[in-house]
């Protein structure tokens, strides 16, 4: 592909977008424009692409000039992308794709703070603004840090982690990737021998936390559902369960009409009409193939639906429906 970069999945993600000739598309999460470039190559189509980093927005403008005028880039969040399109557009859309969590242009450089194999400053932020994970490790209160570590990092070791952080930040501030890779190692010296290095679930929870990637995502598929005409198709590639969960709870919960709230106090006009049909029964993962190419494709998932005629929820049932779970 492009820059050397090959998305995950992508066979497959075209595959389920369908795309055509004369359609508008939005890659919602452009990152190096891999899905963008494979959606222009595929058929005489438009993009409206979207990233809330502006170094991917400028890594775009080679892309513009090269599909002059089929494709649009917004330096945005995707969460709110139905509004972003609405700017230039008021037509519905044929396919949305999204590639949730970091980019791999990202994790490899340093200087965005998201990966500790080289050292960088603490960042970890997608975008330009807003709290660094400097920020969140140097400021929140040990409980609150034990719950990010906790419940976005799925880390049994929170609490010792938590602690370990805030002893070490009185002797002076917490800046470096390593500098805290070092730290969440020391509290669990038992991991050691573990294939999977102890501070990767800490660092994944801090990311998660400073983008607000699940409340994002939340968005994100409820903004498609706004967007997408019907015969519209939706392609969501997540990395991890949390992720994944969710997608999984809103199209399952779209594909089949939220339930009426009660069976014993049933109330006329409940239910709610499907807005999505599933596309494939489970989740579609990558091949050994992919795998051995690009290791970072193993824990990749791909679900996609195609959008109903029917009208948008204007209240979400999602999690009354999947009995709150997360």
């Amino acid at each position: 592909m492009i820059d050397g970069h090959t998305p995950v999945l992508l066979r497959e993600t075209m595959s389920a977008l369908a795309v055509k000739d004369g359609g508008h598309y939005v890659d919602a999460t452009f990152g190096r424009g891999g899905y963008t470039q494979a959606i222009l190559t595929a058929a005489d189509c438009v993009v409206t692409a979207i990233d809330q980093d502006p170094a991917a927005i400028a890594f775009g403008k080679s892309l513009q000039l090269r599909f002059k005028g089929r494709l649009t880039l917004i330096e945005g969040r995707f969460g709110g992308m139905d509004r972003l399109i609405r700017r230039i557009t008021d037509a519905s859309v044929d396919g949305v794709a999204l590639d949730i969590g970091v980019s791999s242009p990202q994790l490899d450089s340093p200087e965005r703070g998201f990966s500790f194999h080289r050292d960088g400053p603490l960042d970890m932020r997608m975008g330009a603004t807003g709290q660094t994970a400097a920020d969140v490790v140097n400021t929140a209160s040990e409980s609150a840090l034990s719950s990010i570590i906790f419940q976005l990092g799925q880390d049994r070791a929170a609490r010792r982690i938590a602690k370990a952080i805030v002893a070490s930040r009185a002797q002076g501030a917490i800046t470096r990737t390593v500098q805290l890779a070092d730290i969440i190692r020391s509290a669990q010296p038992e991991a050691h021998t573990s294939r999977i290095d102890p501070a990767t679930r800490t660092f994944q929870a801090l990311r998660i936390h400073v983008n607000h990637e699940l409340e994002e995502l939340d968005d994100g598929l409820r903004s498609a559902e706004r967007l997408l005409q019907p015969g519209g198709r939706l392609a969501v590639v997540c990395f991890h369960s949390l992720e994944d969960r969710r997608v999984k709870r809103f199209i399952r919960t779209r594909s089949e009409g939220a339930p009426r709230m009660s069976r014993h106090w049933p109330v006329a006009g409940d239910r709610r009409a499907p807005t999505f049909r599933l596309l494939h029964r489970r989740a579609i993962r990558p091949s050994l193939a992919e795998i051995e190419t690009n290791p970072r494709a193993r824990s990749a998932r791909l679900r996609a639906a195609e959008r109903t005629a029917a009208s948008v929820w204007t209240h979400d049932l999602s999690d009354e429906a999947a009995g709150g779970a997360t």
